[in-house]
């Protein structure tokens, strides 16, 4: 009986979602109670791994962020070039709209959140925080409408999500790199001459592309780079064409460890807010304004504007069965930032707040602003839905 009902919950198009919620309640329950020294204590464990010489020793959250989420991003570089290959992001005319929605959907967060923040240097850093949109969370709140939801929202919503995670990723790439290494990024780059060189000789054995990965992993992690992009390489770079079957097989091998697995224990390590330090102005601190009102009012804003520019400009058209309420109800649903928010804010205030610089917890913003459009765009949606 409870096999059955586990099958049936994971076969849900929510389940993700669900799981990333419990993750983060599971979290706040810790981190605010007496178990707060031991979800420290987790998050903090050393694991050391050695090689020789060459030796990596980080925290298990780092391990989690810095590891885990590299094979996240894999899934996102495989799931990309399949799109682009032979899905939804392969039409120019397809793809026009929910590229525009996509780039108002990072500029205008990211405007607002330099609004607030502008006069402080160290805060400024998180400009692009409230610039990324979850796709599972999205996804998830989607499905819940049921069958009455037209394919082509459900299309324009997973093509605007790609195409906000690969800004995400040049923005990380661009942004958030800390001092680099000339040897390390001298063994990336020949590890990537590599992995092209195997994809224009038609190698098709996936172990192989891992094993190179693996160690392009290292060189990245070593350069400065952030070392989740190396997974993005990676899933670029394993071949497609005349390896549908293989490709295929690869990509849903993956989706399990890391929509059930990878994303929950990431949600869990970095949601833990202790609310015993948060005091009333915190909930309007500069920090945590910019945020929340870039992803519900910023994204929203964006996305919807940027789509009727494409459409007015006759770069594109809505997609079938799609009203412009339905579009708006998407957009506002489009500002649920957590799982790449989070990490992005990882990454933004690491150095600041390893230098002591006192700045507000950004997860505060992150869940404020997330929440708020999750439920407001599921109305809306609901709304929409009901009228139509």
């Amino acid at each position: 009986m409870l096999r059955t009902s586990l099958l049936n919950f994971f076969k849900l198009e929510s389940a993700t979602g669900i799981l990333l919620v419990i993750a983060t309640l599971f979290a706040m329950l810790m981190a605010n109670t007496s178990l707060e020294p031991l979800y420290d204590s987790l998050t903090s464990i050393p694991v050391v791994v050695s090689f020789g010489s060459l030796v990596i020793a980080k925290p298990l959250l780092l391990w989690i962020n810095d590891g885990l989420m590299a094979v996240f991003f894999f899934m996102i570089g495989l799931e990309v070039k399949r799109e682009v290959i032979e899905g939804s992001l392969r039409d120019p005319k397809a793809i026009a709209v929910p590229a525009f929605a996509a780039l108002g959907g990072m500029l205008v967060p990211s405007m607002i959140y330099a609004w607030f923040n502008w006069n402080n240097s160290a805060a400024l850093q998180g400009w692009a925080i409230p610039s990324a949109t979850d796709i599972a969370f999205a996804l998830g709140i989607l499905t819940l409408l049921g069958d009455r939801v037209p394919k082509g929202l459900k299309l324009f919503l997973l093509s605007l999500a790609i195409i906000d995670d690969l800004g995400a990723i040049i923005i990380i790439a661009l942004f958030y790199t800390a001092d680099l290494s000339t040897m390390s990024l001298a063994v990336a780059a020949s590890m990537i001459a590599l992995l092209t060189l195997m994809n224009l000789r038609g190698v098709i054995n996936h172990t192989a592309y891992i094993l190179v990965g693996i160690i392009l992993w290292i060189a990245v992690l070593k350069s400065g780079v952030h070392a989740t992009l190396a997974g993005v390489i990676l899933g670029l770079l394993i071949p497609l064409k005349n390896n549908q079957h293989h490709f295929h097989e690869l990509e849903h091998s993956l989706y399990v460890p890391v929509n059930y697995v990878i994303l929950p224990l990431f949600a869990f390590v970095n949601t833990g807010i202790s609310f015993s330090g948060v005091s009333s102005k915190d909930f309007y601190d500069n920090v945590t304004l910019g945020i929340a009102l870039g992803l519900f009012f910023g994204k929203q804003i964006g996305v919807f504007l940027f789509s009727a520019l494409a459409v007015w400009m006759g770069f594109g058209k809505l997609p079938l069965g799609v009203n412009w309420k339905l579009l708006y109800g998407v957009s506002i649903l489009s500002g649920i930032g957590f799982t790449m928010s989070l990490f992005i804010g990882s990454l933004a205030f690491e150095d600041a707040r390893a230098s002591g610089v006192g700045l507000c917890d950004e997860r505060l913003g992150i869940l404020m602003g997330s929440m708020v459009s999750g439920l407001l765009g599921y109305a809306a949606l609901r709304f929409s839905l009901r009228k139509a």
